[in-house]
């Protein structure tokens, strides 16, 4: 695996281009919107692809005949060197790599249920991530029929960007808080004086829209993130975007979310968790 010179960015452009699932956040690192990473097989002529977005999310493409770049991406699979410190799944391309993957690791790949004690911390969890598809009858009809309540929203600012904890934030998807309120959009609603939940642009790549949603602990339960993501969506539909929704399949709560939206399922994927410590 070699780190392809952010300069060299554009020769992995035409990888993603037969992709038939969500992967607007490896266009956002080609574009250099994050601050991302890009390995290949070689630098010339690279067959082989290894996109890596600074959340923890990673796409592996190509060629999956390569024995170098395979033997080195399986020490960054299994973290051998210690390289990472944050939980990062992976999704690959074409379908192919999945068998080639079940034979590279061997015993170190198992489902995600099966993943208990110190295991956690040696194997790599194979689980399903959905993407959906947005329709528009089915979001009016949610409008229509669900009791909105008069709670304050307002626009994501700088102050909500950077006071906002959680594992789905804006600070993991834009540079910082100028960065974010110059390219991005979000909403925020307020509940006795506090701001209790955020939906947001995670990326924005030409017409589509990535929804990021969070909740403060707290507060969930409530429905907020329904008002919140309602404001994100109306928001796209007055501005051209298509919204786009991902998650993972065990994420009951997000799964039921998109749906109430309006999202359907249309792609269930392998997703693999990759072992953060070694």
């Amino acid at each position: 695996m070699i780190l392809l010179n952010k300069k060299e960015y554009h020769k992995a452009k035409d990888a993603l281009i037969n992709l038939n699932f969500n992967h607007l956040f490896a266009n956002s690192v080609i574009d250099q919107k994050v601050d991302g990473k890009i390995y290949v097989d070689e630098t010339e002529n690279p067959t082989t692809f290894l996109f890596h977005h600074p959340y923890g999310m990673s796409i592996l493409i190509g060629n999956e005949d390569n024995e170098n770049f395979n033997a080195a991406f399986i020490k960054y699979a299994l973290n051998i060197n210690r390289t990472r410190n944050r939980t990062e799944w992976l999704q690959v391309f074409p379908a192919t790599w999945n068998e080639k993957l079940s034979a590279l690791f061997g015993d170190k790949l198992i489902a995600e249920k099966e993943n208990t004690g110190t295991e956690k911390e040696e194997k790599i969890e194979r689980s399903t991530r959905i993407n959906f598809a947005f329709n528009a009858e089915k979001y009016t009809i949610f409008k229509n029929s669900f009791d909105f309540k008069p709670y304050q929203i307002i626009q994501t600012d700088k102050r909500i960007f950077k006071e906002l904890n959680g594992t789905v934030v804006p600070k993991y998807f834009w540079n910082n808080a100028d960065d974010f309120v110059e390219n991005a959009i979000g909403f925020s609603l307020i509940y006795k004086d506090q701001f209790t939940s955020t939906a947001f642009a995670a990326f924005i790549i030409e017409n589509k829209l990535e929804l990021g949603i969070e909740s403060v602990a707290e507060f969930r339960g409530n429905g907020f993130a329904l008002y919140t993501c309602s404001a994100l969506i109306d928001y796209c539909l007055g501005n051209g975007f298509e919204p786009v929704w991902a998650c993972r399949l065990e994420n009951v709560n997000s799964l039921k979310t998109a749906q109430k939206l309006g999202f359907e399922p249309t792609l269930y994927l392998p997703f693999y968790k990759l072992v953060t410590n070694s």
